[in-house]
């Protein structure tokens, strides 16, 4: 089939596994321009990567007839100007998590798409890799009964030991639960089904965060966001999760994600890899074992969603990254606070 021709608005620290997959991996793409606020990035990616065009604003960028999807990559907080606007421009549109910082601002797209008949979709594709396929092949074929249960963990001390601008983590639009429940929140539906209801509790351990990694150590950084989430999520087939998201604590690892079963317990792999390790217990052996990867892709493959997307622009058909997911998590993500604040168990409405 013919390459879609993509344009790139971004070029920051995610921008190089992006820029390496579409244009010597999937054969599906073709990275057609490049735009960021600061050229010098977007030139330099262009010579490493083969970029015929630099954009100096999006306008510019939205105007070229030859590109059909725009890959969003820039800060949490302006995805929703930014799809909307490409949007209104009659570009499809692939964006990195989450998809906007509000359920309200994420209807007002999906409905925009919908309305002008565009593709709209994005990350996290991680559920696509070999290692979450792997599991949902496992729980699919009875390994574990009936699923009845999950746990979900992301323990950490936050981003500014080691990102150079970790500002955006902790403003509007970030905290834990906004930027990495969306690898834990899609791995679960994805593996379970959709979340009727979800009760949480937050709160913000610090008011101020001191960045000691360079360029910016020193720099102090106020948190507007919360830090700690804890929560329950009800799944539509009565299976209970347990989630724990925070950037305030010391650990020794960052990752946990468990599903419970009848028949048996599913240890899944850091849901934003695409790899395992997968382990499985079973009663009759009361151990751990480690299970094989059946599926391609156990690399880094970020892209992935994308590609399939410009594969069903082409074929008219559908992708897994879709709208109906993304939109369905950033429900459960922004559910977590809301019933925070209202001190209350929320029913979702999103299928």
């Amino acid at each position: 089939m013919d390459k879609v021709k993509i344009g790139v608005l971004g070029a920051g620290a995610i921008s190089g596994i992006y820029f390496k997959n579409l244009t010597s991996v999937f054969e599906e793409t073709k990275v057609e321009a490049v735009c960021d606020i600061c050229r010098e990035k977007a030139e330099a990616a262009a010579k490493e990567y083969g970029i015929e065009k630099v954009y100096d604003t999006f306008e510019e960028m939205l105007a070229d007839q030859d590109i059909e999807i725009i890959l969003n990559l820039t800060r949490p907080k302006e995805h929703y100007e930014t799809t909307k606007q490409a949007l209104l421009a009659g570009k499809h549109v692939y964006s990195e998590k989450p998809l906007a910082e509000t359920y309200e601002e994420g209807k007002e797209l999906a409905y925009l798409a919908k309305e002008r008949g565009l593709l709209l979709g994005g990350a996290p594709d991680t559920f696509l890799g070999a290692g979450i396929r792997t599991c949902r092949k496992l729980i699919e074929d009875g390994f574990i009964g009936r699923v009845i249960g999950a746990e979900a963990r992301m323990i950490c001390r936050g981003h500014e030991s080691w990102h150079p601008a970790p500002e955006f983590y902790y403003q509007k639009g970030g905290g834990p639960m906004m930027d990495m429940g969306p690898y834990y929140m899609t791995a679960l539906v994805y593996l379970i089904g959709r979340v009727q209801g979800v009760s949480g509790m937050t709160g913000k351990s610090f008011e101020q965060r001191v960045i000691t990694s360079q360029p910016k150590k020193g720099t102090k950084i106020d948190v507007e966001v919360p830090t700690y989430y804890g929560g329950l999520m009800r799944f539509e087939n009565g299976a209970i999760g347990n989630v724990t998201m925070t950037f305030d604590v010391h650990y020794d690892s960052q990752a946990f994600l468990e599903i419970y079963g009848t028949e048996g317990t599913l240890r899944v792999p850091d849901p934003n890899t695409f790899d395992g390790g997968i382990q499985l217990l079973r009663p009759e052996e009361g151990v751990f074992r480690e299970m094989p990867l059946l599926f391609p892709y156990k690399e880094n493959s970020r892209g992935l969603g994308l590609a399939q997307m410009a594969k069903a622009l082409r074929e008219k058909g559908e992708f897994p990254a879709n709208a109906d997911l993304t939109l369905h998590v950033l429900e459960i993500l922004t559910a977590f606070e809301k019933s925070s604040t209202q001190g209350k168990y929320l029913e979702l409405e999103r299928r």
